[in-house]
């Protein structure tokens, strides 16, 4: 945001009257240049700064002034003067609160005011975002009710949306839906969390706006505001911590002239392998001894840029993004297939080494929003290009079904995605506000390696949505859509690089390629809907939603057919599955006060046909085969939240999440769903101290998280102990360099007491791993001009 530095000069001068002269000057901190028009209101006192932004006010009176500064466009800011014998200088920051066409956000309604939107949403700030950053942007976003992640180590996981993850929650950054190899346990999002200012989470169905994989809800990264004329800005952002001796930088900078813009940013981070606060691991009855509590070859680095491109006026907005984010990342040693019993690496001889197995991804995304507006229409275009590529490299071992490997290439995926994203929003009058689009993606996914699980394929959908938000007054509003989504999905034949032996009729044997996958074209289609009302009344907003949506099955649940040695197991898929179609009842209830808020969004969530990987009684070689499959699932579940102001400085907020899943019909009937989260709460407290020395606005924080046991499961998977979590954290503002932005600085302690401890939803809780043990991490923001 653009701000105004206010620097102002006390002088006190002995004269016969006894007056004081207060001398300022009101500058632009962006450009340092005057701003002329800035009134200076005090009481029976006013200025009006000059063409140079100079001002003067003569106060006659011998006593403290206070005064408001405000300029159309900026907001308001208040100060005191109080007279000396020394001159004293004083600086204020005022933040810039007009807006200019790319504000004008399409997001659930045309307006995007979560009151008046029926669905439920929250908005996440950047200050947010900065007081809570983590080491993924989703376990930055699990503070938020409702929110979890599968966690893949420390640098990677997925995002868990009232307990549904993988492709049932969209990632949208820039309009653009994220595709990568999401469908997989130990596939992490690709994507900066540096640099990004807004985000609007939607729970529940969203398929309206999104189409298919936003059955579950949405992560929508907003694009940032674009910069102010004759502007230039940058931050520079450090963090080191201590459990993985992560060290990383990110820098960024946006600059604007008159009507063109660009901003860029460049991110690096290296981490050794992180501690857990046990010595010993117990999985499948093997004992496997942890050196220095490191979780073994879970180290990783990762360098990502950006840089883009825009232009604005009062009618067209458009900028184009290029970003590339590159990752490499080890996979703990005991958990991809047991290598460590026979493996001649030697894993503890470095904690920063990445040894075998490990992973290489790479993603590089184009992409250009562009806004039209004519006045009567906003026409609203996203293009986008994605290219993912990932490899996972093992140790080149004979696994008794195949003889040794050629190399170190055990699968190779190449993800080539082109999306289309078109929207016209319009008033018929002051009460309709009215949204049609379309949506276009095609993508081709080519594999490689040695170690097959998923086909080559290739998929095409189209959706066309429109819907309407009905203005009934100022505090009833209706929002009614509806949506029909078509898709193909053409997987491509494979068969194994090796010769099997397989058993003929006549009981003599062959040497064969098994053929793994076929050449087989499959089309789905569906009409989502959605139905909302909205009502405002005083400090209390009530919302009711009921909403249709669906998800095409994807490559693995449909065509799988091999050994996924990072969840141990034979996988196959089932070309007979049906999409899964989901109705859910959201209602959401939200009191605001200035010193208390109070809100419950309870939801209830039908599937007819949820798809989930069935553990059979069937074995290949000594591997337990798994097989896609479909029921139907009820679930029930909600949030809480409070938050009050107890005294002037101490903030107190608490939060509970619960989901109940049951599945009605099919093999596991009665059984809850995998990754299943448990009841969980969250007390935190905010205290704000007094200012000392260059700290500025400082504030210790404390998060106490309460999560009970889950015993509810689906077999194989085991049940878990609930516990008790602390961190702590302290943040402040350091004022060091005059006529510049403070330096953020923030100081966090992740699991004061080391708690062992295993969360539901984390990927190597599977294998008996906990969670992270203490954490001291230490952040810097830098700003700049």
């Amino acid at each position: 945001m653009l701000s105004i530095c206010l620097f102002i000069s006390v002088c006190s001068i002995a004269t016969a009257q006894n007056s004081f002269k207060i001398k300022g000057i009101v500058l632009d901190a962006n450009t340092l240049q005057p701003v002329e028009g800035a009134n200076i209101i005090g009481d029976h006192l006013f200025a009006v700064s000059s063409s140079k932004g100079e001002f003067t006010i003569e106060d006659n009176k011998k006593q403290a002034s206070s005064f408001t500064v405000s300029h159309v466009g900026y907001s308001t800011k208040e100060f005191t003067v109080i007279p000396k014998n020394t001159q004293e200088r004083i600086k204020i920051y005022l933040k810039e609160t007009s807006t200019v066409l790319n504000e004008v956000k399409v997001v659930g309604t045309y307006h995007n005011k979560d009151k008046e939107t029926p669905m439920v949403t929250q908005t996440v700030t950047k200050k947010f975002l900065n007081n809570n950053r983590e080491n993924s942007l989703m376990q930055t976003l699990s503070k938020i009710p409702g929110i979890s992640t599968i966690n893949i180590g420390s640098g990677q996981s997925k995002p868990v949306i009232r307990g549904l993850g993988f492709n049932r929650v969209a990632v949208v950054q820039n309009g653009i839906k994220h595709e990568a190899q999401q469908w997989g346990n130990d596939h992490g999002l690709e994507i900066d969390q540096q640099g990004i200012e807004n985000i609007q989470i939607i729970k529940g169905p969203a398929s309206l706006l999104f189409g298919s994989d936003a059955i579950a809800g949405v992560v929508h990264i907003q694009p940032n505001k674009v910069p102010l004329q004759n502007s230039f800005n940058g931050e520079v952002n450090i963090l080191g911590e201590s459990n993985n001796d992560l060290l990383g930088i990110s820098a960024g900078i946006s600059a604007r002239k008159e009507k063109w813009f660009y901003r860029t940013r460049v991110t690096y981070r290296d981490y050794g392998d992180y501690k857990v606060p046990t010595t010993k691991i117990n999985y499948e009855n093997y004992v496997f001894e942890l050196h220095n509590n490191n979780l073994r070859n879970t180290a990783g680095r990762e360098a990502n840029a950006s840089v883009s491109i825009g232009y604005v006026d009062n009618t067209i907005k458009t900028e184009t993004l290029f970003s590339n984010v590159n990752a490499k990342n080890g996979f703990f040693a005991n958990a991809h297939g047991l290598e460590v019993r026979t493996s001649k690496i030697d894993y503890d001889t470095s904690n920063r080494d990445i040894d075998l197995p490990y992973h290489n991804v790479n993603h590089f995304k184009i992409s250009n929003n562009t806004t039209v507006n004519t006045g009567n229409h906003v026409l609203h275009f996203d293009l986008g290009f994605q290219n993912n590529k990932r490899e996972e490299h093992s140790e080149p071992i004979p696994h008794g079904y195949m003889p040794k490997p050629p190399n170190t290439k055990e699968r190779v995926f190449t993800k080539n995605t082109y999306s289309l994203n078109a929207r016209d929003a319009f008033n018929i009058n002051n009460k309709h506000n009215v949204v049609v689009g379309v949506n276009l993606e095609h993508q081709k996914n080519t594999i490689g390696g040695w170690g097959f699980l998923i086909p080559e394929y290739s998929r095409f959908t189209a959706g066309a949505f429109g819907y309407n938000q009905y203005k009934i007054n100022k505090n009833w509003h209706i929002l009614a859509g509806a949506r029909y989504d078509y898709g193909v999905l053409k997987t491509n034949a494979y068969n194994d690089w090796f010769r099997s032996t397989v058993k003929n009729e006549d009981n003599t044997t062959s040497q064969v390629y098994l053929q793994r996958a076929k050449n087989k074209t499959l089309d789905f289609k569906n009409i989502s809907a959605s139905f909302g009302v909205s009502h405002i009344k005083n400090n209390t907003t009530y919302k009711v939603n009921l909403g249709k949506s669906f998800r095409m099955p994807l490559a693995n649940e449909l065509a799988s057919d091999g050994v996924n040695y990072h969840m141990y197991r034979f996988e196959k898929g089932n070309l007979d599955l049906k999409p899964e179609v989901a109705y859910q009842l959201d209602l959401d209830i939200n009191h605001t006060k200035k010193q208390f808020s109070l809100g419950i969004s309870p939801f209830l969530n039908l599937f007819e046909n949820y798809i989930y990987l069935n553990p059979t009684s069937n074995y290949f070689e000594t591997l337990q085969i798994y097989e896609y499959t479909q029921s139907k699932v009820f679930r029930i579940g909600g949030e809480l939240s409070a938050s009050t102001t107890v005294i002037k400085n101490l903030e107190l907020t608490a939060s509970a999440e619960y989901v109940y899943s049951r599945q009605t019909s099919g093999l596991k009937k009665d059984f809850t769903l995998p990754f299943s989260p448990p009841l969980s709460g969250l007390f935190s407290a905010s205290y704000k101290i007094k200012d000392f020395s260059v700290f500025k606005t400082p504030a210790i924080n404390a998060d106490y998280r309460i999560t009970a046991a889950q015993e509810d499961i689906v077999p194989p998977e085991q049940t878990t102990d609930g516990y008790n979590v602390l961190h702590m954290s302290f943040t402040s503002k350091l004022d060091i360099f005059k006529n510049s932005a403070p330096i953020d600085v923030r100081l966090k302690l992740n699991n004061v007491f080391n708690t062992t401890y295993y969360n539901h939803t984390s990927f190597y809780r599977l294998i008996d791993v906990p969670e992270a043990g203490r954490n001291i991490s230490v952040s810097l923001t830098i700003p700049f001009k």
